[in-house]
């Protein structure tokens, strides 16, 4: 089952990265796609930076998911699924990304 957009999975970054819990922010591919996803890490190194979105899950240390971070990686890199955002966090980790990329999200009052 492939992962979907909301999904807390653990995921192997390699190298210095390490294996770490990491946020699902694509759609799953289809069958002409290529096999990747897009996933934002979660630290527990935090900097109090706009760009970071604490988000407080039984699941997982606390920290925060780090839209600055976002890392497109093989499906094959995730190791297995630990839980899922509500849709008003992941509504949070959207905009901060939408910040960070400077997009405008859709149906957003300015």
């Amino acid at each position: 089952m492939p992962a979907t957009r909301g999904e807390i999975w653990l995921v192997d970054l390699g190298y210095a990265a390490k294996v770490r819990p990491a946020l699902v922010m694509s759609v799953p591919p289809g069958d002409a796609d290529r096999a990747l996803v897009t996933i934002v890490p979660h630290t527990t190194a935090c900097r109090q930076s706009r760009f970071e979105v604490a988000t407080r899950l039984r699941f997982l240390k606390p920290g925060a998911f780090d839209a600055q971070n976002l890392v497109t990686i093989p499906v094959a890199k995730l190791i297995r699924q630990l839980g899922e955002l509500s849709p008003e966090q992941l509504a949070d980790v959207e905009q901060t990304i939408a910040l960070w990329l400077g997009l405008e999200l859709a149906g957003r009052q300015s």
